[in-house]
């Protein structure tokens, strides 16, 4: 039933003697891969289909619980034993996908040489956890789920043949309850059989726990527009009437489906499918009632939020911004340099410097700027450079550093080209940078004459043992604040 695309397939290579050394049907379970598998292999033999009798020709193997390579190793070695009275020995694998890798490396072996006299049928509903050596050397029969009008011509014809009183609806609930798998929607039927009497959509409905549509629209509607108080009273009564969370998250997102294609929810469509997306967790959660309740909570409390007064009137307090803007021009105009401490006192410049035009652009005022600038990207090297006493002449700027070890991490092409790019960004000059030791500015701590002025604070008495190890590992060193 609901197969017709395989049915008919097989039915034609049967006449024509098309008949294949292994076959793979796959699809959702309870669809009749197991029962077409051994309808097939009576019809390969000749034989009349009895699902109660069975034949030493037609062997079935589960692999679940046969799905080591021991059990398939014994499948090779009797596989080249000739049949006992049918044509063909055919081997039915159910749920093939549960083998482990070696089996399938011995089963492989068997299917690229396979005995003339067998056939394999191989049976799974998930078809991609099988090898795809497997597959290649198979015919493959995908089935579908059974049509839901299918499904409920079915079980009327089993309710007839059963005698069992059932009305229509009731039997349209369990088909669209099985999945579209008839051994399901087949055991619901045998299993509401039991109520005896007239069995209604009702009755249907106590025994799966499916909440009345009436108690879903009313769950809606609060979403929409109820309170939140409303909501939990709603979920109570329905626990207490034994409905389950994880029945009414799955009641609750084909609603949400509906009215999202009918268009007669009021919730923004982004809402809905998020709503619905989330209430596909609440079966595995640890607490489904509880998820059930925190999911539709946010989504009334979310509701809710906008009607509350909002912060709205600073619109008409914009004068007063502007008035603000007004006095702001005083207290930027007035910017600050940040204070840089002050290098050491340079020397007298020993270079005379030619009056130029370039030199009247280059000048301390210049070295300070560029001091500026450096420090924003390059904190170590300004660290450096404000030792230097700087010298500008003819396009050339000479730095002039009390210490070798100044001098020398600055004189690195890195850094010199870090200097240039910036005059040059500054000024649009390109200088030639150039690094001296000028001891004779080197600044000592000893104690000035009476008739000298009291030193800067940078003169600050510190020990002289540190200061001679420091000197004797980097060749000189000053005390700064």
């Amino acid at each position: 039933m609901g197969q017709e695309h395989i049915t008919t397939a097989l039915a034609n290579a049967l006449k024509s003697g098309a008949i294949s050394h292994a076959y793979l049907f796959t699809g959702p379970r309870g669809v009749g891969k197991t029962s077409i598998a051994r309808i097939l292999a009576h019809e390969v033999n000749g034989l009349a289909y009895d699902e109660n009798a069975t034949h030493l020709d037609i062997i079935e193997i589960d692999a679940a619980s046969n799905r080591r390579i021991d059990e398939i190793r014994s499948l090779r070695e009797k596989v080249h034993n000739a049949p006992t009275s049918a044509k063909y020995k055919v081997y039915i694998i159910d749920e093939v996908h549960m083998l482990t890798k070696e089996a399938f490396n011995a089963l492989l072996k068997t299917l690229e040489e396979p005995p003339a006299h067998a056939i394999f049928i191989l049976a799974t509903t998930e078809a991609h956890k099988l090898p795809e050596t497997i597959v290649s050397r198979t015919q493959r029969y995908t089935f579908k789920p059974v049509e839901l009008p299918k499904a409920v011509t079915h079980l009327q014809h089993i309710a007839k043949e059963e005698g069992i009183d059932i009305s229509e609806d009731a039997l349209e609930l369990l088909a669209r309850h099985g999945g579209g798998s008839f051994r399901d929607s087949i055991s619901l039927l045998d299993q509401v059989s039991n109520v005896g009497g007239r069995i209604e959509l009702s009755d249907v409905q106590r025994m799966l726990g499916i909440a009345p549509e009436e108690a879903i629209r009313t769950i809606i509607q609060t979403l929409q527009s109820g309170t939140p108080a409303e909501l939990i009273d709603t979920l109570r009564e329905l626990h207490e009437q034994g409905f389950q969370a994880p029945q009414l998250a799955k009641q609750l997102t084909q609603a949400l489906r509906v009215g999202l294609l009918s268009q007669t929810l009021t919730l923004e469509h982004s809402v809905t499918s998020t709503l619905m997306q989330r209430l596909l967790a609440v079966p595995a959660s640890h607490d489904p009632a509880a998820l059930l309740e925190i999911l539709l909570l946010e989504q009334v409390l979310a509701r809710a939020e906008p009607t509350a007064p909002a912060p709205q009137p600073p619109k008409p307090a914009a004068p007063a911004k502007k008035s603000e803007k007004k006095e702001d021009p005083p207290a930027e105009t007035p910017v600050p340099k940040p204070e840089v401490p002050a290098p050491p006192d340079p020397p007298e410049p020993q270079v005379p410097v030619k009056p130029d035009a370039t030199n009247a652009m280059l000048d301390e005022n210049t070295w300070q700027q560029t001091l500026q600038a450096i420090k924003q990207k390059h904190n170590t090297l300004y660290g450096i450079a404000r030792m230097a006493a700087p010298i500008f002449n003819d396009g050339e700027l000479t730095l002039s550093f009390s210490f070798p070890f100044h001098q020398k991490r600055l004189n690195d092409s890195k850094n010199k080209k870090i200097l240039s790019d910036t005059i040059a960004e500054l000024t649009g000059i390109s200088v030639v940078i150039n690094c001296i030791v000028d001891k004779a500015n080197r600044q000592t701590t000893p104690a000035p004459a009476a008739s000298e002025p009291e030193p800067p604070k940078a003169e600050v008495p510190a020990s002289p043992a540190p200061l001679e190890a420091i000197s004797n590992i980097f060749g000189s060193a000053e005390v700064l604040e």
